[in-house]
């Protein structure tokens, strides 16, 4: 098993933060917007101190700190890009980016944008989507998933997965189709604007509640589509668990 000096792991993902912030900086921009590329950048410090403990040469310390500048490169890349991504998104969409975990328990919320170090998630209401057991979007709705595709031609490497959820009426069986044919549905949409981005689509029947479904409240929370936006395959999570 290797060992890593700790002094040297910390001055490397020092100086590899540096060279990131020096290069992302730009304007007025607050931590709220660069707090996905400081991590993506401190994480790919690590796997890049990683990677070069493993080079072959006689300077090992050299070559931690060759291996944290070049992996925090591709780190704050990712993490730079996701927040862009999810401003862009949720400019297009005549909205803010909402990262408040309780914003999903919000009724009056039909629309929220939020990002992670890994990932953009736009979440549409059912009721704004889709007319009761159809799986067919609205024409107000088609028009709102439209508008991201403005974005996603700006980033044609981003991949993008459709997940539908359901209430809990009806059996799983049930419900598990017609999550998955308004999944297809909107992505369909995506795909028929002539976007190059990879899109897969999934349902979830209702195996992944906001609320419990123990009232028409919650079961109006539970009904969603969701789009999430990922730089790459590695980044992609199940979204039924």
């Amino acid at each position: 098993m290797k060992l890593f000096n700790f002094k040297t792991i910390i001055s490397s993902i020092a100086i590899a933060t540096m060279i990131s912030g020096c290069a992302q900086t730009t304007g007025n921009q607050t931590y709220d917007q660069n707090q996905n590329a400081i991590l993506g950048t401190t994480l790919g410090a690590i796997a890049g101190i990683v990677l070069g403990n493993n080079i072959g040469g006689g300077n090992k310390g050299r070559n931690k700190v060759i291996g944290a500048v070049a992996g925090a490169a591709i780190g704050g890349a990712v993490g730079y890009s996701m927040d862009n991504q999810a401003k862009e998104v949720a400019q297009s969409l005549n909205t803010n980016v909402n990262n408040n975990p309780t914003a999903a328990l919000d009724p009056n919320q039909d629309l929220i944008v939020s990002n992670t170090d890994n990932y953009v998630k736009i979440m549409f209401r059912d009721d704004m989507m889709f007319e009761t057991n159809s799986e067919n979007p609205t024409y107000a709705a088609g028009t709102k998933i439209a508008k991201i595709t403005t974005v996603l031609q700006k980033y044609p490497n981003t991949l993008v997965q459709v997940v539908g959820h359901t209430d809990s009426r009806g059996t799983h069986a049930y419900n598990l189709t017609l999550s998955e044919k308004r999944a297809t549905n909107v992505g369909n949409i995506i795909n028929n604007t002539g976007v190059q981005n990879q899109i897969f689509s999934r349902g979830c029947s209702f195996d992944k509640p906001i609320a419990a479904n123990t009232s028409d409240a919650n079961m109006g929370l539970n009904r969603r589509v969701e789009v999430y936006l990922y730089p790459n395959q590695q980044s992609v999570i199940d979204v039924c668990r």
